[in-house]
């Protein structure tokens, strides 16, 4: 049975959510209040305001909401318990925590994922939804998730055995906007070769913590674009990220990892992973997070 239901896709800075019905998308909307951005709001109205028009417009009083994301985190709605790895990807449907207070609607929250051992300490959320929507179109042993924060998800069957956090993404912003590796810099501007470039020397140099510098070094004597700094940056932090994880998630002969994300970041780290001569395959992230509700919905007994 198709079944009708909202899921909600609720982050750190955005809100995206998606209206099924009796199994088909007929309706998205993207908001800017992501946990961070509630503006003096609470949760609970921010939530009221985003399916009130959905409820309204469809008679759709008592429709479904399944959430994932930061929403489940000590900063967002209520604090929801992590599930330990190594854990089955079908477990996660069993553990969903209801939001009383987002009644009358019934709606739910998705737990996130946690690592807790001596060498490796680690939280997802949201990505786990993605996982779930990932595995069932595209098995693989090793996940890559990049954004701000890129995750890489070791996997045995549908088990995720660990997985690790690269703040690739944050570090490249800090290092523009907030230090002086980016002080006094030109409009950035898009450079493929530049990106390349960095690429290569990330991914050959094991030691990237001097190259930081020598990027100011570079553009002030004049042998870097001012407007290529951003390109450069991406790609040296690209490229040593996944050279680092290429060690530690490496892939068995035959296998390809799978690449989940838009595609305008996709494509940056698809260029490393060729470089790194690591077979590839791409999925939508917006595509698998949705197949992943999916999932769980029809996983679900309401």
């Amino acid at each position: 049975m198709d079944k009708s239901y909202i899921a909600i896709d609720w982050g750190s800075t955005n809100l995206r959510a998606w209206l099924y019905l009796h199994g088909q998308c007929v309706d998205t909307l993207r908001s800017e209040a992501g946990v961070t951005r509630f503006n003096g709001q609470s949760a609970q109205q921010v939530f009221q305001q985003v399916i009130a028009p959905w409820r309204d417009q469809q008679q759709q009083h008592n429709l479904p909401v399944v959430m994932a994301g930061m929403i489940g985190s000590n900063a967002g709605w209520i604090s929801v318990p992590y599930l330990s790895c190594p854990t089955h990807l079908t477990q996660v449907s069993h553990q969903l925590t209801a939001v009383a207070e987002a009644e009358p609607v019934r709606a739910w929250i998705i737990p996130g994922l946690c690592v807790d051992k001596p060498d490796n300490r680690n939280v997802m959320r949201g990505e786990e939804t993605q996982l779930i929507g990932a595995y069932a179109e595209l098995p693989s042993s090793v996940y890559l998730m990049p954004g701000t924060h890129s995750k890489w998800v070791q996997m045995q069957g549908d088990q995720v055995m660990d997985f690790r956090t690269m703040m690739t993404g944050e570090l490249h912003h800090l290092l523009l906007n907030n230090s002086l590796v980016g002080a006094g810099l030109a409009e950035q501007l898009p450079d493929s070769a530049t990106f390349t470039q960095g690429l290569a020397q990330g991914f050959n140099d094991s030691n990237i913590m001097r190259c930081l510098f020598e990027t100011r070094a570079a553009h002030v004597l004049g042998r870097l674009k001012r407007s290529s700094v951003s390109e450069w940056l991406s790609g040296l932090l690209i490229g040593n990220e996944v050279a680092q994880m290429q060690q530690q998630y490496p892939l068995a002969a035959g296998e390809r990892i799978t690449v989940i994300g838009n595609p305008k970041l996709v494509a940056r780290y698809t260029q490393a992973l060729e470089m790194a001569a690591m077979p590839y395959q791409v999925l939508d992230g917006d595509h698998a997070f949705q197949s992943g509700i999916r999932s769980i919905v029809n996983e679900m007994e309401y």
